[in-house]
């Protein structure tokens, strides 16, 4: 597609996928790619701007990460961040050394606002700041446009040379200007004029689809996740009922999960598309019986799932593509840690069989950040309940259960979940119908999980010998790191009584309070 486009060269930094998203969020399209990258492919991308990222490396010291002094030279606009600002600076003759005051976190600075890319922000406001090392003297040419108590160059431009170095992270939501300062480098300094919107990303890609596809056969997996229903839904606007979809119901998904699926895409659905239901529960089950340990139940529920949609794709025969619901962030993972961004083959993703009888793999969200997918989805017109579920493993609750799987384990865990998240759901809608904004303990993802612990409990005047479930709640910004959610104890409390009083088999609920790291977001 013809787009205008600003890359991100990726030094190891941990928010390289968050500077690109939050260039996508000023309707400018954004890729990420290695420092390895080599600068002839770059001319020949011919972006409108450069954003070098941050890194944990010093850039004085032998075998840093860098990059050739020429990118600075072809008139592009750069924009460095943290190390990337550090490098920039090293190379053109600035000196960089270890900072006498390390700065983490939450920081005053002071803008020059003159700069293009402070224009209408206040003079002093808050950034986020995480670095050993300073800029103890700017390269020639530089004016020193940002400053802290500790850091004397929080920022530095060389206008001339549409040059920018920032010391500081404006991609994450601490700095409380950052999207301003990358949307005015974007406009301002670039001169982008923003044509990255979904309802254009949806209209073209459905032409693209039309065009690879001709009159071919298209066979897709579907999980019920939100990345392989946009998949489905893109598609079917496409080539319709050239298109099949394959539903797996391995029996672990959450409460009423399967039928909502089969209502959107089956037959009684709004999707023009052949899509075939497989109920394995009982398969699972088997499978799946007496196994505790949660890496063997994840191999099994894996190669499962493949054996299953195997058997079905044999009974539908040879198909021209596979479709996979690839999004952006599997490309960036897959390549970044090489000497290129190379995209993830089929059978890293999802685990697909190489014996299913293909000729193409077709992935119609390879360029999509999650939160764009989910715009996609609602352009499509997939209902909003699925398009924004949370994310959910693709074992399903076989990993929110511990120790053996058993169908009655699935249902307790299902009956509680429901609760946890209808609760949740409410007291969050509640709390923004009252207040009018979003409640600051809203979870980035929250769900029941079942412990393989039981306790003795009093109900009604008699003993009980039942199972305790755990709840989950964390907020976070890159599901790298997370923290417990800090959701109100009445909430909490009536989440317990609702699933004591409800779901057979419970007579203890507790709330685990553990960030990432050093435990995981799932409970396994």
């Amino acid at each position: 597609m013809n787009r205008e486009l600003v890359i991100v060269i990726d030094f190891g930094g941990q928010y390289n996928q968050l500077v690109a998203r939050r260039v996508r969020e000023c309707n400018v399209y954004c890729e990420i790619y290695s420092y390895k990258t080599d600068i002839e492919k770059i001319k020949e991308m011919n972006p409108k701007g450069i954003i070098l990222t941050g890194g944990p490396n010093s850039c004085y010291e032998e075998g840093a990460p860098t990059y050739t002094k020429e990118l600075f030279e072809l008139g592009i606009p750069v924009l460095g961040l943290c190390y990337g600002a550090q490098l920039m600076q090293h190379i053109l003759g600035g000196k960089v050394e270890k900072a006498p005051v390390r700065e983490y976190g939450k920081t005053e600075t002071h803008f020059d606002v003159t700069s293009k890319l402070f224009k209408d922000l206040e003079e002093d406001s808050v950034v986020w700041m995480s670095h050993f090392d300073y800029i103890s003297q700017t390269a020639p040419g530089f004016k020193i446009v940002a400053n802290t108590a500790d850091c004397p160059v929080a920022a530095a431009e060389d206008e001339a040379k549409k040059l920018y170095a920032i010391q500081f992270h404006p991609e994450v939501l601490h700095t409380v200007r950052g999207k301003e300062i990358l949307s005015n480098y974007v406009y301002n300094v670039c001169g982008c004029a923003g044509d990255w919107k979904m309802d254009s990303f949806v209209e073209e890609s459905i032409k693209a689809i039309r065009e690879k596809v001709g009159d071919g056969k298209v066979l897709l997996a579907l999980s019920g996740g939100v990345d392989s229903s946009v998949a489905a839904g893109l598609l079917s606007k496409a080539i319709g009922k050239q298109l099949t979809c394959v539903f797996v119901d391995h029996g672990l998904l959450r409460k009423n999960e399967g039928d909502e699926v089969e209502a959107v895409f089956g037959p009684q659905g709004d999707f023009d598309l052949n899509f075939i239901r497989v109920n394995a529960q009982d398969r699972y089950y088997g499978k799946l019986a007496g196994v505790s340990e949660p890496e063997a139940k994840r191999k099994i529920i894996g190669e499962e799932f493949i054996r299953v949609f195997e058997e079905e794709a044999k009974k539908i025969g040879a198909v021209d593509f596979l479709a996979q619901g690839t999004i952006y962030p599997d490309v960036v993972e897959s390549g970044l840690g090489g000497e290129s961004a190379v995209i993830k083959s089929h059978h890293n993703v999802g685990g697909l069989p190489d014996t299913v009888d293909f000729k193409e793999i077709i992935e119609p969200l390879r360029d999509l950040f999650k939160d764009e997918v989910r715009k996609a989805g609602l352009e499509l017109g997939i209902p909003k309940e699925l398009v924004f579920r949370q994310p959910f493993p693709g074992p399903g609750l076989g990993i929110r259960i511990i120790g053996e799987v058993t169908g009655e384990k699935v249902k307790i865990v299902q009956d509680a979940d429901a609760i946890y998240r209808e609760e949740v759901d409410n007291a969050a809608a509640q709390y923004e119908k009252e207040n009018g904004v979003e409640a600051p303990w809203v979870p980035n993802q929250y769900f029941a999980a079942l412990t393989n612990m039981r306790s003795v409990g009093v109900m009604g005047d008699e003993r009980t010998y039942d199972y305790a479930v755990a709840l989950r709640a964390v907020r976070t910004i890159d599901f790298m790191t997370a923290e417990a959610a800090e959701i109100p104890f009445e909430v909490l409390n009536k989440v317990m009584n609702r699933i004591i009083n409800e779901v057979k088999g419970v007579n203890r609920v507790m709330y685990d309070l553990t960030s990432k790291p050093p435990g995981t977001i799932e409970m396994e």
